[in-house]
């Protein structure tokens, strides 16, 4: 190893140039000279002291060499919320190379890249970090570190990656002992073997297998100085996820080899011209990395870089977690099968994104369907797609109820409009239903409406508010009422916006990790702190406004679960006419599908949809709403078994009996029928405060009188109204007669109709105007039948008070009572024993002997 290390020193000596002599200082001579030098003198005494004992502070808790970490890099921990570990994240696919069998070419472009002059400094290079930031003002960021490779060793194996005065005097301290204790080409074999190289893996040689199958001693100079230059940003450098940013960063290694004389300008311009692309592994030659709950150990990867200076995959981490491994594998089952959804094809791809609501901890994340290359893209976190008409409860009516304070009955009128910029756009079925609530607008997803309510809130105050919710908005435009993004929301973003309003107001970014402890047992929390981004009235309105949504004839009801109090929100988005007959794609057929929708619990955000979007989601079976499936299946799941309460009302919102259709609305009064009143939500203190009149009760007429007139033979019909300005008061009369029935609508207080004889006449009255009635009185009258009564009078007269006189008897003399059938007679008769006679038609007659009187 030696005779090589000589050999590749002898070649490095020929490309350094002679040093210069130093330059020649002219004396100065007097008093005043001597006194300045003596008192700069001393101050550079004092100076020099100073910054001894300075860096001799800092460097007094730096860590010991220890020879273990410099061999292997250490795996991060990753515990689920219960504690359990998940996985190990680290030194898990590692191959290890020895110096001797590092070829010369990859030697070269770690060299050219990373530390030029490595073999002629002593661990720090002032040269190299003055030439480097001259390099990064020439040729743009990045374009040479300044740290040498002992430092990134050091850096790496001992130290954090947060930017301090500490750990810098420190990393130097390291450096300068690392290279007292080890050669280089021992220090230069650590950094080949502990760099991180993407895809959970480190080290060179590992990225060799990974990226092209092959060993170091195969690599091309195109495909060494292509892994060479991936350190330095090992995801966004990926070939297999960015192979247009890892050609890019290829093409820089090359130019610094040739710069530094490593290669020739010839060899240099051959191997630009070979594609990343065209040379790695294809998609069916890789090798799968089935690790548990990659999504969401994805989202944990991410969120160490993001918030943190650790490095997971050589701190020694350990990591606590909001994993549900429950709810993680049934997430893992519904996508990664037909058991659950039946999916359209291979293709068709899902991200889901599952929150704890009142926390914002994420519990599950799927990632994407039939995923074959561990950390690959993620569905969940990664997606940046039109969020359609999801956006509308963030952008539209979040904020109207927000700064505007609508009610939840505001009417607004579905019609046609334009953008402020007299662009059309119209609803999804190019039709329009008039005036409806925001309400409804929501739950049939209406696009006017919804536009008309950013435009009235206006586009500063909607951005505002949905930037609290996490929504990444750099501009905006009225367009994005109705989810048209420039730029598009992942379906995390969309949770954990969601999740605020399922919260009472409170919005907590959706995070994976709780704490992290380091290896010397420090812990550090990391879960962000819950803020108040709405009113807590905001929050309710827009929640019970979307459980609508679920409810027929809204656009979500396949995602109802029955007896769980859930409020969602369907979301499609379209194709352009353009794009339609580009890619020859039906009208019926959409880019997206999602559904967004949260319970007391929990919040999940589901986006369907193909990776390419020229291939469209069909309108066949229920492809679009796969969505809605996955999250009604999802939410079963989780909230079996647990108490899931309803969304309880604030005391800032007030219940209010709100008249259907009236615009702008009006409370309901006693008078208006059930079947017109809605039960609808108002922000204290802004309910309305008109009361509907539109179906009150009128004054009901009074005194009516039916009476007879014998000489015109007619009846004569009168009321009162009590009302004195009584101006569009009609009265409704109805006649319940079996010869003569009718009805009749007048202002008149009276009417006058014919009579018929012997019979009887009810009359009802009503005082009506519009819509508007009053209780009902009625009155009747019986018509005399002077024939009958003639008749009566005939054949009764006598009877009716008849007297009988004394008679004769044949026999004797006798005193007779006689009973008439309306009257009583007194006779008396002597004589005779002839018995009384009775008749059906006086069944009482004379009583006594002899004949009866007369």
């Amino acid at each position: 190893m030696s005779e090589k290390y000589q050999s590749r020193e002898e070649r490095r000596k020929k490309l350094q140039s002679n040093s210069k002599g130093k330059p020649k200082v002219k004396k100065k001579s007097g008093g005043l000279f001597k006194k300045i030098f003596l008192s700069l003198v001393v101050l550079g005494i004092v100076g020099i002291l100073a910054g001894v004992g300075t860096f001799a502070y800092l460097v007094k808790d730096a860590p010991k060499l220890d020879p273990k970490l410099l061999k292997d890099p250490i795996p991060s921990k990753i515990l689920d919320k219960d504690q359990k570990l998940i996985t190990e994240v680290g030194a898990i696919n590692r191959e290890y190379v020895n110096y001797k069998d590092i070829p010369q070419v990859l030697e070269n472009a770690v060299l050219a890249t990373e530390d030029y002059r490595f073999y002629k400094h002593h661990g720090i290079d002032p040269i190299r970090l003055g030439g480097a930031v001259l390099a990064n003002f020439q040729r743009g960021f990045g374009a040479e570190g300044g740290s040498t490779i002992t430092q990134q060793v050091v850096k790496n194996a001992f130290l954090t990656q947060e930017k301090t005065l500490t750990r810098k005097v420190q990393e130097a301290w390291l450096s300068y002992e690392l290279e007292q204790k080890y050669t280089k080409h021992q220090i230069f074999e650590m950094y080949v073997n502990k760099v991180y190289v993407s895809e959970n893996s480190h080290g060179l040689a590992t990225a060799a297998k990974i990226y092209y199958g092959k060993t170091l001693n195969e690599l091309t100079l195109a495909e060494a100085a292509q892994i060479a230059g991936m350190p330095q940003s090992p995801n966004n450098y990926n070939p297999f996820d960015h192979p247009d940013l890892a050609e890019k960063r290829r093409n820089i290694v090359l130019t610094l080899m040739e710069q530094h004389g490593f290669i020739s300008k010839q060899e240099m311009n051959d191997a630009k011209k070979v594609s990343v692309a065209a040379t790695v592994l294809k998609a069916e030659q890789r090798t799968v990395d089935e690790k548990p709950f990659d999504s969401f150990v994805d989202a944990v990867i991410d969120e160490v870089k993001e918030t943190t200076d650790f490095d997971i995959f050589t701190d020694g981490l350990t990591i606590q977690t909001t994993l549900d491994r429950d709810a993680q594998t049934y997430v893992y089952n519904m996508l990664n099968s037909q058991d659950i959804i039946q999916y359209p094809d291979e293709a068709f791809q899902a991200g889901i994104a599952l929150l704890d609501t009142k926390t914002g901890e994420i519990r599950a994340i799927g990632g994407g369907r039939n995923q074959q290359v561990s950390r690959g893209f993620n569905y969940a976190i990664d997606t940046r797609r039109q969020p359609g008409s999801t956006i509308k409860p963030v952008l539209d009516y979040g904020p109207a109820i927000e700064y505007l304070n609508w009610g939840t009955y505001e009417m607004i009128e579905d019609k046609p409009i334009t953008y402020s910029t007299g662009k059309k756009f119209g609803n999804w079925d190019d039709k329009y239903k008039g005036p409806m609530t925001i309400r409804t607008a929501l739950q049939l997803s209406r696009n006017t409406p919804a536009v008309q309510a950013l435009q009235q809130v206006g586009l500063d105050k909607a951005k505002e508010f949905a930037v609290s919710l996490g929504i990444p908005l750099k501009e905006i435009y009225e367009s994005y009422a109705i989810g048209g993004f420039e730029t598009g929301v992942s379906p995390l973003q969309m949770a954990g916006a969601y999740s605020a309003f399922g919260n009472n107001g409170f919005y907590t970014k959706p995070h994976a990790i709780t704490e992290i402890m380091l290896r010397d047992g420090t812990t550090i929390k990391t879960a962000p702190e819950p803020k108040v981004v709405m009113k807590d009235s905001t929050a309710f309105m827009i929640t019970d406004m979307m459980k609508s949504v679920l409810v027929s004839p809204g656009t979500g009801t396949r995602a109802k679960v029955p007896g769980l109090p859930i409020a969602g929100k369907t979301g499609t988005t379209n194709y352009t006419a353009e794009d339609m007959k580009k890619w020859n794609i039906k009208s019926s057929s959409v880019p997206d599908s999602w559904f967004t929708g949260y319970t007391t619990n929990y919040t999940a955000s589901i986006w369907t949809g193909y990776d390419n979007q020229k291939t469209p989601i069909t309108a066949i079976g229920d492809n679009q709403r796969i969505a809605q499936l996955l999250f009604k299946n999802l939410m079963a799941y989780v909230s079996k078994d647990i108490d899931t309460p309803d969304f309880t009302m604030p005391n800032s919102v007030q219940k209010v009996r709100v008249e259907r259709g009236s615009m702008p609305a009006v409370l309901a009064s006693e008078f208006t029928p059930d079947s017109e009143v809605s039960i609808e939500y108002a922000v204290k203190g802004h309910a309305p405060k008109k009361v509907s009149e539109k179906y009150n009760k009128l004054d009901a007429p009074v005194n009516p009188i039916a009476k007879y007139d014998d000489v015109n033979k007619t009846v004569v019909l009168t009321w009162e109204y009590p009302n004195a300005n009584k101006t569009g008061v009609q009265f409704d009369l109805t006649i319940n007669n079996p010869s003569a029935p009718g009805h009749f609508v007048q202002t008149e207080n009276s009417l006058t109709i014919p009579a018929a004889p012997g019979e009887k006449y009810t009359f009802t009255i009503i005082a009506i105007s519009g819509d508007r009635k009053s209780d009902s009185v009625s009155t009747s009258i019986d018509i005399p039948n002077p024939e009958i009564e003639m008749d009566q009078d005939d054949q009764n007269g006598e009877d009716n008070n008849g007297n009988g006189n004394n008679g004769n008897g044949n026999n004797g003399n006798s005193n007779g009572n006689g009973n008439g059938n309306n009257g009583s007679g007194n006779g008396g008769g002597q004589g005779g024993t002839t018995p009384p006679v009775t008749t059906p038609e006086n069944p009482s007659s004379g009583q006594g002997t002899g004949s009866p009187g007369t």
